[in-house]
């Protein structure tokens, strides 16, 4: 058996088929669709070697405000390199901007993240709408350097700026029927313009079980390296899952809500054969069309074994005693 590490997924594997056949469709009748088909086919080049900006399309982070940070360094910390703050900001699925990696980077600037509100409903005490630097104010932000594994097998350490979760939903005195958390993106088709297509049913949405939720490693980040989230990394707010594949991290969130039914997730809803309501990183479950048991830093060269729960096991694998983590994906 060789030793040689396995390929890279082709593109047309990377991106999930369901969504990759709509964008073809979409991109043939456009008439665009061989130019952007030789774009999408580099567009893995990071994979490879370290991205610099691209200087012609990248939208500077002008405006970007440097946050306080209370705690620098946490329990839960990991000591592997960070991934360059350039990349972090240029590398991105948002589909609510573009199709392609660079795309939010270049188009996100029409998002303006001030003034901005979050209601936080459902099954809680204290329901209210907040504005965002009122609700950011409520709580010490601490920085927590996180690996972050996509679904496409590629992967990054992030330092972002947040609070817990489970501290925000503590003070809105969550109710006994409470047992999930459901979280949705801006719908607003002026500021995402990507929402004027029929590329996913938006707004985006999200959910976790609500002690998922409340675990401690369950951020809600307003920052990395320091500074306010850039629009095209989910300004002003997002969710966090250090655990789960990098789609269940919710970006530009307006809504959360507390329920009792498992709530609707926009992937599993486009692709339910692929993208189930856990989304826990697991080496040992492939995606129907390429194998999750390795993964390529962005940065880097070689590529490294996935670890379970993307190495947060000690963590995490208690909330998932008795589940069967194959059919639960």
């Amino acid at each position: 058996m060789s030793d040689k590490p396995p390929a890279e997924p082709p593109s047309s594997e990377v991106t999930p088929e369901a969504l990759y056949l709509r964008r073809r469709e979409f991109l043939k009748n456009a008439g665009l669709f061989a130019g952007t088909a030789a774009a999408v086919a580099g567009g893995l080049y990071l994979l490879g070697r370290k991205q610099t900006r691209p200087m012609d399309a990248f939208v500077p982070d002008a405006g970007l405000v440097d946050l306080p940070v209370a705690k620098s360094k946490g329990p839960y910390d990991t000591d592997e390199p960070r991934t360059p703050y350039e990349d972090v900001t240029t590398y991105n699925n948002f589909y609510e901007f573009g199709l392609d990696k660079n795309d939010p980077a270049r188009f996100a600037h029409t998002l303006k993240p001030r003034p901005w509100t979050v209601v936080i409903d459902g099954e809680v005490h204290k329901p209210q709408t907040v504005d965002i630097d009122q609700l950011t104010s409520w709580f010490p932000l601490e920085e927590r350097v996180y690996r972050m594994r996509c679904v496409e097998a590629w992967s990054m350490v992030i330092p972002w700026l947040g609070f817990p979760l489970g501290e925000l939903l503590k003070r809105v005195e969550p109710t006994s029927h409470a047992r999930y958390v459901a979280f949705t993106t801006l719908l607003d088709p002026e500021r995402m313009p990507g929402q004027r297509r029929g590329t996913l049913d938006w707004p985006y949405v999200e959910g976790l079980r609500l002690d998922e939720a409340m675990h401690p490693l369950t951020l809600m980040a307003a920052g990395l390296y320091g500074r306010q989230l850039p629009n095209q990394n989910g300004a002003p707010l997002r969710l966090v899952v250090p655990w789960k594949y990098g789609f269940k991290g919710i970006k530009s969130i307006v809504r959360i809500s507390l329920t009792r039914e498992q709530p609707p997730t926009t992937w599993n809803l486009a692709a339910p054969e692929e993208y189930g309501f856990y989304a826990n990183v697991n080496p040992a479950v492939s995606h129907p069309r390429w194998s999750q048991a390795t993964e390529r830093r962005i940065g880097e060269l070689e590529r490294r074994p996935t670890l379970p729960f993307n190495g947060y096991a000690e963590q995490v694998a208690h909330l998932y005693a008795g589940l069967d983590l194959r059919r639960n994906y």
